[in-house]
């Protein structure tokens, strides 16, 4: 395969794992909550989906356990920060710290454990394409789910009344209150839809991107997930180009190792997080870009008989 080629399809493949993810945490920002818990939330998943696949063979039911654990957990945290009005940063910072020991502690008795052989994925045709077959066609499935998930939640967000509505509490939750809709149901199903994306995103890590379970596997992608909301100034298209942003310059460690680039090896491994710093410092430049897409209630508690 051509070393071009390779380097793309892994870029698709890394920036799969930060896209669903950040797509998760964009639904709970558009609602005005914002959930610290992501890497935690990813964490339990992939040892949820692992464990799942281990017993069953079956990478489907992997991906629907890990889905499970991050709803789970996140509808946990909703309950804290919505309805009893906890602190959202420190809610989720102690959900990030909680789902770090409880995924070591359940993953202990699979730190040696082998997944069944995977069935290959390709589309018809399309593979055996001179470059685009092996860069663009011959990914897994989830590939293919996280773009039809951005353009769902583009479709969501934009063009139905839900989304409106999603967006409403975002912006205004006592005028939505004022309105009749029910703010606090809406925020809390909005964090249990994003924490089953971030724990969609946690079991493909453990499941198809590194098929194994180690501690501390989801290695910052949770925080750099959340830092592609504000990236992609909450818009779901720019979150999607942001991810395969990050994937590549993850990819490209690999592929310049590979090509015997005479690089530190620990200036490589700290690409991904250094350009998560220079993007959000270019960002911040412009307080403009924040002002007209975020949340107005970000972040805020919602009192409704204040």
């Amino acid at each position: 395969m051509d070393s071009t080629a390779l380097l793309v399809a892994s870029t698709l493949n890394a920036g799969t794992v930060l896209a669903i993810a950040a797509l998760g945490l964009l639904i709970n920002e558009k609602a005005g909550i914002v959930n610290l818990g992501a890497e935690g939330m990813m964490l339990c998943a992939a040892i949820a989906g692992f464990a799942t696949v281990v017993h069953t063979g079956n990478s489907w039911l992997g991906f629907a356990a890990g889905m499970a654990a991050g709803a789970l957990l996140a509808a946990g945290f909703g309950v804290l920060v919505i309805w009893l009005n906890t602190n959202q940063y420190a809610t989720g910072l102690a959900l990030s710290l909680f789902g770090a020991g409880f995924s070591a502690f359940a993953g202990i008795n699979y730190v040696r454990e082998k997944l069944p052989e995977q069935a290959s994925y390709s589309i018809p045709v399309l593979k055996d394409l001179p470059f685009f077959g092996p860069a663009l066609f011959r990914q897994h499935p989830m590939v293919y789910v996280a773009m039809a998930l951005t353009g769902g939640l583009i479709w969501f967000l934009y063009r139905t009344r839900a989304g409106l509505v999603l967006r409403c509490v975002g912006e205004s939750p006592e005028s939505a209150h004022a309105l009749g809709y029910p703010v606090r149901r809406i925020r809390l199903a909005a964090v249990v839809a994003g924490g089953a994306l971030c724990g969609l995103a946690g079991a493909y890590v453990s499941v198809v991107y590194t098929p194994l379970w180690v501690e501390g596997m989801i290695a910052g992608k949770g925080w750099i997930a959340l830092a592609l909301t504000t990236f992609g100034t909450w818009r779901p298209a720019r979150v999607l180009l942001g991810a395969y942003l990050f994937g590549g310059v993850t990819m490209l460690q690999f592929h310049l190792q590979g090509l015997g680039v005479d690089v530190p090896s620990q200036f490589l491994t700290m690409l991904p997080y250094l350009s998560t710093i220079v993007v959000l410092v270019l960002i911040s430049r412009n307080p403009l870009w924040i002002r007209v897409n975020m949340p107005s209630s970000i972040g805020k508690p919602f009192y409704p008989d204040a």
